[in-house]
């Protein structure tokens, strides 16, 4: 069987985006190694009784063992972590902490990834957009990284200090490279979805009270994270682990409160909107021909 490596930027990204295809690769056999580069310790605690000062000092372990909750979920039993600090948003303190991804030279972050590729030997390798799915300076990283590592580490003149001699590595070429996305068709099932299960609009919706200059850059925004259909190349069809994907997400307790509206529509809900996770191909040096149902396919 195959090896599916997917990287994100930290603990519960792994289910809300590809939790379902992730749990499917397991069932099937595959081996799965799951990557994130940051522990998560700038997010938001989203359930109020556990918003306190001492849990947002160890966020970092909470989210650990969330993640851990998750995986066995999902069946993962190998993750490995790039060790950067997490970059919490655009112009924040934490944005320019000297240890977080968002400052970290991106050479030497792609090298400790192209080190894990050439250890794991993955076929396939997931990552975001160049937009990180919805503009968060660690996930526009994990696209800047894991681009780089995927062509380094089949090429031996970047960081031949790991190959060779004792303990040392061999190059690895992965054989394709996909970006996870957001197809328009899913979020508009999901805002549909939401108005009519909790009555309220969904976040996604063009906020009405607001000027024109910031309805315009909601809609650079929303053009940057949604993907036509038209370009997705691979559909994974979820239904059948999507009841791993749901109890995954909610494993991420300090993440998802249960007055989120997507949450409110329960498993249900999410079995009626939500069996496929969308995927471009950017990569492949075997034989394709999309539209795929499988990250594996070729192989």
């Amino acid at each position: 069987m195959a090896t599916l490596l997917t990287v994100h930027a930290h603990p519960d990204d792994e289910s809300i985006g590809m939790g379902g295809t992730i749990a499917k690769a397991v069932r099937d056999g595959h081996r799965v190694v799951l990557v994130t580069a940051t522990r998560g310790e700038l997010g938001e605690i989203v359930v109020p009784e556990m918003d306190t000062p001492d849990n947002h000092r160890r966020l970092g372990e909470l989210r650990a063992v969330e993640l851990e909750t998750a995986m066995v979920h999902l069946g993962v039993t190998e993750w490995e972590n790039l060790g950067y600090r997490d970059s919490d948003m655009m112009g924040r303190v934490g944005n320019r902490d000297a240890r977080c991804f968002w400052q970290a030279d991106l050479d030497e972050a792609a090298g400790r990834l192209t080190w894990l590729i050439r250890q794991v030997r993955p076929d396939v390798v997931t990552m975001y957009n160049s937009f990180g799915g919805y503009g968060h300076p660690d996930h526009i990283r994990v696209h800047d990284v894991t681009i780089r590592a995927f062509e380094r580490a089949g090429d031996p003149s970047w960081y031949p200090g790991q190959l060779g001699g004792e303990g040392g590595l061999e190059i690895w070429r992965p054989k394709k490279l996909y970006e996870q996305a957001i197809p328009t068709s899913v979020r508009k099932a999901m805002d549909e979805a939401i108005q009519a299960t909790t009555g309220q609009p969904s976040r996604w919706a063009e906020p009405e009270e607001a000027t024109e200059e910031e309805k315009a850059a909601f809609r650079e925004q929303m053009a940057k994270m949604l993907v036509p259909d038209e370009t997705i190349t691979t559909w994974v069809d979820i239904s059948t682990t999507i009841e791993q994907k749901w109890h995954a997400v909610r494993a991420h307790v300090t993440q998802f409160a249960d007055t989120f509206p997507w949450i409110q529509l329960g498993l249900d809900g999410w079995r009626r909107i939500w069996t496929k996770e969308a995927y471009i191909l950017r990569e492949s040096s075997v034989p394709t021909s999309p539209p795929e149902s499988d990250l594996f396919a070729g192989l």
